[in-house]
């Protein structure tokens, strides 16, 4: 039986083999491992695709959040308002500087932050927005940006799974006051290992990141400290990697939105909910979500033939155990926790072919149809 994995980054891999081993090739003759040129060159090629100023990589996607907040002061008694329906390190960051996650419910059919509630979740104490573009789909930034004006706030878009994603006519990460990407493997922009960025306008956020990465360095040398700061540097390797795969990101992107448009033509009819995207964004699927109140059953199925699915997210954040002193119950946000009984991914990505296409979707209304 052939197995269809849920992204097939050896085929990926298969396809740049030759461009990769040049740039490693480059990289291990040089002599540079760390935060060398071509770091320099990835975060000035990575800015100028989001139509942002400044990039500044680090260690992975959880310190461009956390370093991020870090830099603006944000920490004990202060609190950030984000989504339950996300990956935990959204959150996590928030709480290891001391500040309180505030869980805002999702819309029931884009996933994303329900902007709506942003007002009844504001206090005093609320110091920053950190919307997320969850699975390739951007949020409502038209409402977070005005709220955050409105109310003095600091805006961190998660864009960990939306690089090249579009909200009405712009790259996410170019609405807030800086944003965060995640260069995870299984990323869209993925690398081979662990690898992050910060973009933003703002110079002198940037000043200040360059500083926190290299454990507060100063300008006057390498030993001159002039903050707390962090071990959290993107390597030469996978900054040149990086560099490689940049180049096939739209292409990519859209091979993706092409194989999702036929997931939702093949699919409709069944008893599923299949994405929703607003006339006003581009999704680049990250991941394609479908819900359905047979998870378990259906994922089983798929399973037993040789295809490969996940659920996404299983447990919402405000009901983790390690949250249970910020006093959420079941029922408190209760779309993001009907979603997280329902939703699971499909296996999508530029290597998937029509044939294996074909065949989860046969499997799938088999599955329901019989």
């Amino acid at each position: 039986m052939n197995r269809t994995p849920l992204l097939d980054l050896a085929g990926q891999h298969r396809w740049i083999r030759v461009e990769i081993q040049e740039a490693m090739r480059r990289v291990l003759d040089s002599g540079r491992y760390i935060l060398g040129p071509e770091v320099k060159a990835l975060e000035e090629e990575v800015a100028a695709f989001s139509g942002t100023r400044h990039g500044i990589g680090v260690a992975n996607g959880t310190d461009a959040l956390l370093l991020t907040l870090d830099a603006w002061g944000i920490g004990p008694g202060d609190e950030v308002i984000t989504s339950p329906f996300t990956f935990f390190a959204t959150a996590e960051v928030i709480s290891r500087l001391g500040a309180r996650p505030v869980f805002i419910d999702i819309d029931p059919e884009t996933y994303l932050l329900d902007v709506e509630q942003l007002e009844q979740k504001y206090t005093p104490r609320t110091r920053a927005i950190l919307p997320v573009h969850l699975f390739g789909q951007p949020a409502d930034m038209d409402e977070v940006t005005a709220f955050a004006k409105d109310y003095g706030l600091k805006v961190l878009e998660d864009a960990a799974q939306a690089i090249g994603a579009e909200y009405k006519g712009r790259k996410v990460g170019s609405f807030g006051d800086a944003a965060s990407y995640s260069f995870f493997p299984t990323k869209n922009l993925g690398g081979y290992g662990d690898g992050g960025m910060v973009i933003t306008d703002d110079e002198e956020l940037a000043k200040k990141l360059r500083s926190l990465r290299v454990h507060g360095r100063g300008s006057q040398s390498k030993y001159h400290h002039i903050a707390l700061g962090y071990n959290s540097r993107l390597d030469e390797l996978q900054a040149a990697a990086l560099r490689v795969k940049l180049r096939y990101l739209e292409a990519w992107n859209e091979a993706r939105r092409v194989k999702a448009e036929i997931y939702d033509q093949s699919l409709a009819d069944l008893p599923i909910v299949i994405p929703t995207v607003p006339a006003d964004r581009k999704h680049i699927y990250h991941l394609y979500i479908i819900q359905t109140r047979r998870r378990q059953e259906l994922m089983k199925h798929l399973r037993d033939q040789g295809i490969d699915t996940a659920a996404y997210y299983p447990v919402p954040l405000h009901l983790q155990e390690v949250y249970r002193d910020l006093g959420y119950r079941e029922g408190d946000l209760p779309v993001a926790e009907e979603v997280s009984r329902r939703a699971m991914a499909l296996p999508l990505g530029p290597e998937l072919d029509e044939v294996a296409q074909d065949g989860v979707v046969a499997a799938i209304r088999d599955f329901f149809l019989g």
